[in-house]
């Protein structure tokens, strides 16, 4: 059976060991990658369902009407 001492020693060997692998920051580029993929891909469907929806349609032809129908 561990003494106080191993025990102690165990204790302290696997603190490190949690540290070491808390901080280490292997993949994270990757995780951080992906995630910003895929938030840029929900950004272009929502920016893509917005630009065509009927009112922005509407909107963008009645400034196109307007700027062509005034006169110089």
């Amino acid at each position: 059976m561990f003494d106080k001492i191993q025990a102690r020693d165990l204790w302290h060997r696997a603190g490190a060991r949690a540290l070491v692998v808390a901080r280490d920051d292997d993949g994270m580029s990757t995780v951080e990658y992906a995630i910003g993929t895929i938030a840029a891909a929900a950004f272009g469907a929502v920016l893509y369902t917005v630009v065509t929806g009927d009112s922005i349609v509407d909107a963008l032809t009645g400034i196109i009407d307007k700027a062509l129908s005034t006169s110089v």
